[in-house]
């Protein structure tokens, strides 16, 4: 099963990081309110950033790894892509 890591640019220009093995299925949760319980008050959300991951461990590894980026490196992360 293919993971991926994903952030998502929010209608306040906060950046939300996640992890999915179906980017555009939870690209949709999220605008549905049906996703993070962060990103329900800033709707709608857009996709920005994917990266593939061997495996769901990771991809959990490298999401703690993103969030722990200031924002400024989270944006030169997606301009760089």
């Amino acid at each position: 099963m293919n993971w991926f890591v994903y952030i998502l640019s929010c209608r306040d220009g906060s950046l939300y990081t996640g992890i999915t093995t179906d980017c555009v299925r939870r690209l949709a949760q999220h605008n549905a309110g049906n996703g993070a319980k962060y990103t329900r008050a800033k709707l709608p959300v857009q996709l920005v950033y994917q990266e593939r991951a061997e495996n769901r461990s990771q991809a959990t590894k490298r999401e703690m790894a993103i969030k722990k980026l200031t924002r400024q490196q989270k944006q030169r992360l997606v301009a760089g892509h």
